[in-house]
């Protein structure tokens, strides 16, 4: 039996890597964390779980995810802050799909200690 591993692209099984972030039994204990969470609830069309982390002030009133849409991997290029040391944090990163990629820098903070998105800035 193969496992796979997250498609976040770290090597733990999903369950053990985002799906305990997805179903609530853990927080992100940083903003990467985060942010790899989030693109793994867009490869799998959670949008519940993309709402329930973005940032009050900033949240839309629903998310419209695209089910034809292939997410086909992520590469974080670079993170500032976003520790359990810190408030705040960026993380750059580039998810690719198929046909074309997205290159961003997202703006994280801390609410009630646990990290949420706040916006982002498109990069390219």
């Amino acid at each position: 039996m193969t496992t796979r591993s997250c498609p976040c692209g770290l090597p733990e099984t999903y369950e053990a890597c985002c799906g305990r972030f997805h179903a609530g039994t853990a927080v992100a204990p940083t903003a990467e964390r985060l942010m790899r969470s989030r693109y793994c609830a867009f490869v799998r069309l959670d949008a519940g779980y993309l709402l329930r982390t973005w940032h009050p002030r900033t949240r839309p009133e629903r998310v419209d995810l695209d089910p034809g849409m292939r997410w086909t991997g992520l590469e974080i290029l670079d993170t500032t802050g976003g520790s359990a040391f810190h408030t705040t944090g960026t993380v750059t990163f580039r998810a690719s799909h198929r046909g074309g990629s997205l290159h961003e820098r997202s703006r994280f903070e801390r609410v009630d200690g646990a990290w949420v998105y706040v916006d982002g800035d498109f990069l390219d």
